[in-house]
């Protein structure tokens, strides 16, 4: 935990590659002090075929699926700091956004647990 889930256009992975976009996720959320270091997980799922307000203009959007536990001003900074990140790497990309989700601990489950 935390699952840091990358929707984009297709076109993001022309512009820098997916490992240097993943590293700069997986660095930024390391940085907040939030989450140990090999907890951090993040993954790209590239589209191909999407509108945009029917348009065709890039976007990264990310799913950040976290264990709850965190504040508001915590879960903010987060948001902050990946916007930023992806702001400085992306700066004509006109769509960046992200939204934050909480598991319960309550109903979490991996294979380790079972």
């Amino acid at each position: 935990m935390p699952h840091f889930i990358l929707d984009c256009s297709e076109h993001i992975l022309e512009l820098k590659t997916p490992e240097e976009i993943i590293q700069a996720v997986y660095n930024t959320a390391h940085a907040t002090g939030l989450f140990a270091k090999g907890d951090i997980k993040v993954r790209i799922n590239p589209y191909k075929y999407y509108t945009i307000g029917n348009t065709k203009n890039d976007f990264i959007h990310v799913f950040g699926n976290l264990m709850e536990g965190r504040n508001e001003a915590q879960k903010a900074n987060l948001s902050k700091k990946v916007i930023q990140t992806l702001k400085t790497m992306f700066p004509d990309v006109p769509i960046l956004s992200i939204n934050l989700r909480d598991f319960e601990k309550s109903s979490y489950c991996n294979k380790s647990m079972v």
